[in-house]
């Protein structure tokens, strides 16, 4: 009888919100994985802290915010927190860049970082995030801090047809502010064929703070027409053999036109006003992003090997917002078009009752093309063509199925060619200009052998341990030292790679039923980084010096009844760098790399079947790090002082009918009025903005 009235009570909460059913979401990690070794895998065999948020949390923060940098920062310790905007600037992975992928497929632009990578794809076409945590190579070129794996969704049924089908609405407690997004996804298997079908899209409203202002059009998300497609299809040839081709485009573009009233860093916010007073003549956002992709598996090859084959394509667009910083001023992009192969091999080598060996080799092919242009033609970076041709072996041993080794090493080949090119003229702070030089390219050439090792020990069920050396290898930001270049010809610039090595330790189990548990420690060096730093008359420039980061991070599951979760997370990180190379590490890497320390907590209650209930919080600690010029009392950029902020969030989902669901999510709950760590640490005016103010989301799902 009880059951009865509290589902009725689900029912009718009130008219305006009504909350839909779900399974109480947990933390813990799937079992299976696949970006650590490009193979399923056991998670218990992986020697490295890894990070799964599942598809279940994923639908649960998609009700909050649709935002996948969003959704990222509340489930990935020691990723950055977002800024709130079309750009990722600042998120970074214990304290260096992360290599993003879709299903293996490359989507960062490391020739030119322009920090959109992370928003390339709606969240709705995500089954889980697979998140690497620490310096690898075993994707290539990019993967200083990590990696983030988006793996989309396949048919998981023997139905013919079967589907999801969404329609949401967001809105804060002012006019203009109401959004609408709608997806679908079918999927099913006809005899030997398999096909899913994802379709997404999303207009967004007006974007204020909690004091109802309109937030800065710079790299705003607001009025932005959002659009996901995805269609893959699969056939098995037999048992053994199977061949998968998908496509994935993604597109966003932003018409808002609103003008841009600069405020003053620390006191007055950078806002939105007026209707029309937009210099901008392209739409900002990312207004392409295609990926095609074909895998060929055969499991027996021959005796005891497997072959995986990946080919994939990719073509990126994003567009920037209008910048005076040139001559004549206009909007920039990056283009970027990628081909490559990846062909794997993985022979077991012996499979007795205590023991296993197995090892994988093959070779990575990639082809990268990438360019930074202004809208109307002119070159801010020269044409960059990158090659690469990596072969590499990864061996792994496990005993007594409690103790697991894996090593490998991967031989990084690449070649890039520089076009001739013109540099911009650039305006100074001061109002001089920096004049337009001629630069011959040419060819540069890369090669290193980069390895990984590590070993897990699963000793009890309460305590796991694990340990790992790993290395990475990229070529980061070459257009950038291209794009200010004052040498006549690129062999004079400073363009080495950057190689990291990783190390960590860590401890996880799981104490009866009821706790889970992970506790990670690391430090990455490299003898040559690249960090964002303020030249004298305040431009951005590229320090290239030795570097060590170091953090350690945690989370706790509790799990006291089947009805209640609860837990958390914390992450501490501290960068530190060299002036020059005699090794006295005197000065801080600044905090556009190192994050502040952040907390993740979350309560979740599902006291009857019908209704599920969700908080998060996120907070983010007080960082301290830099003195102002004693001169000017100015913070150079990436030094400023940023203060703490704490921010709650609210999931409410309730059971209709039998396939039926409504959800609640209320974003920024308190309404609390702060700004994003990146308004505080870059230190400039047009960066000091403030966060979203509240915000709701209604959701009404059909499954079937």
């Amino acid at each position: 009888m009880k059951k009865v009235l509290l589902s009725a009570a689900c029912l009718g909460t009130t008219t305006a919100f009504a909350q839909i059913k779900d399974t109480l979401q947990t933390k813990n990690v799937e079992e299976i994985v696949m970006t650590a070794s490009r193979k399923k895998e056991n998670i218990k065999e992986v020697p490295s802290s890894i990070t799964v948020v599942g598809e279940k949390q994923i639908q649960s923060q998609l009700t909050v915010n649709s935002d996948i940098t969003s959704i990222l920062q509340y489930t990935v310790p020691s990723l950055g927190t977002n800024s709130g905007q079309t750009s990722n600037t600042g998120q970074t992975l214990r304290g260096r860049q992360v290599l993003v992928l879709i299903d293996g497929i490359p989507q960062s632009t490391p020739l030119r970082n322009g920090a959109r990578d992370l928003r390339v794809i709606d969240p709705s076409a995500i089954e889980r995030v697979e998140v690497i945590k620490g310096a690898s190579s075993i994707y290539g070129n990019g993967a200083d801090g990590g990696i983030i794996n988006y793996i989309t969704k396949r048919n998981k049924t023997n139905q013919k047809i079967s589907g999801i089908s969404q329609i949401g609405f967001t809105g804060q407690q002012s006019g203009g502010t109401l959004g609408v997004r709608a997806s679908q996804l079918l999927s099913g298997k006809i005899n030997k064929f398999d096909y899913t079908l994802s379709l997404a899209y999303e207009r967004t409203g007006y974007m204020k703070d909690a004091n109802k202002v309109y937030l800065t059009p710079t790299y705003s998300t607001a009025k932005m027409d959002n659009y996901n497609g995805m269609l893959k299809l699969g056939y098995d040839i037999n048992e053994n053999q199977r061949v998968e081709a998908s496509y994935i485009g993604y597109s966003s573009r932003s018409n808002l036109n609103l003008g841009l009233k600069t405020g003053i860093y620390g006191v007055t916010p950078t806002i939105g006003e007026g209707e029309g007073k937009s210099l901008e003549t392209t739409p900002q956002g990312t207004p392409k992003n295609h990926n095609i992709r074909v895998s060929y598996d055969n499991k027996n090859l021959f005796a005891g090997t497997s072959l995986n084959v990946n080919l994939y394509y990719q073509d990126f667009k994003t567009v920037y917002g209008y910048s005076d910083t040139f001559f004549n001023g206009g909007q920039s992009n990056v283009l970027s078009k990628k081909a490559g192969a990846r062909f794997n091999f993985d022979t077991q080598l012996w499979n007795s009752q205590n023991s296993q060996g197995e090892i994988m080799y093959g070779t990575d092919i990639l082809n990268d093309q990438t360019v930074q242009k202004l809208e109307d033609g002119r070159f801010w970076t020269p044409n960059m063509s990158m090659t690469n041709i990596a072969p590499f072996v990864l061996a792994k041993i496990d005993l007594f199925k409690k103790l697991t080794i894996k090593g490998g090493l991967r031989y990084e080949n690449i070649k890039v060619n520089v076009d001739d090119f013109n540099t911009l003229s650039v305006i100074k702070n001061d109002g001089t200009f920096t004049k337009s030089i001629f630069v011959d390219g040419g060819k540069l050439n890369y090669n290193a052998l980069v390895g990984n090792i590590g070993i897990r020990y699963n000793i009890e069920p309460y305590i796991n341990l694990f340990g790992s050396f790993s290395q990475a290898y990229s070529i980061n930001e070459l257009g950038r030292i291209l794009r200010t270049s004052t040498s006549e010809t690129i062999k004079n610039l400073e363009t080495k790679p950057i190689i990291v090595n990783n190390y960590e330790l860590g401890a996880t189990g799981q104490i009866s039923n009821w706790l889970n548990y992970e506790l990670t420690s690391y430090v990455s060096t490299s003898k040559l980084g690249a960090t964002f730093v303020q030249s004298a008359d305040r431009a951005l420039v590229i320090k290239r010096a030795p570097e060590i980061v170091y953090g350690v991070e945690g989370f706790l599951h509790f799990t006291p009844v089947k009805w209640l979760q609860f837990g958390g997370s914390y992450s501490w990180m501290e960068g530190i760098t060299s002036p020059d190379d005699n090794g006295n590490y005197s000065a801080k890497i600044n905090n556009s790399r190192i994050s502040a320390p952040k907390v993740l907590a979350y309560l979740q209650v599902k006291p009857i079947p019908e209704l599920f209930i969700g908080v998060d919080m996120l907070h983010s600690f007080r960082q301290n790090r830099f003195e102002p010029n004693t001169k000017n009392g100015l913070y150079a950029y990436g030094e400023g002082y940023v203060p703490d902020y704490t921010v709650f969030n609210l999931k409410v989902s309730c059971e209709v009918y039998k396939n039926w669901k409504v959800s609640l999510g209320i974003e920024n709950f308190f309404n609390r009025l702060y700004q994003p760590s990146i308004a505080w640490w870059a230190a400039r005016d047009s960066d000091f903005v403030n966060s979203l103010g509240k915000r709701g989301t209604l959701v009404l799902e059909y499954k079937f």
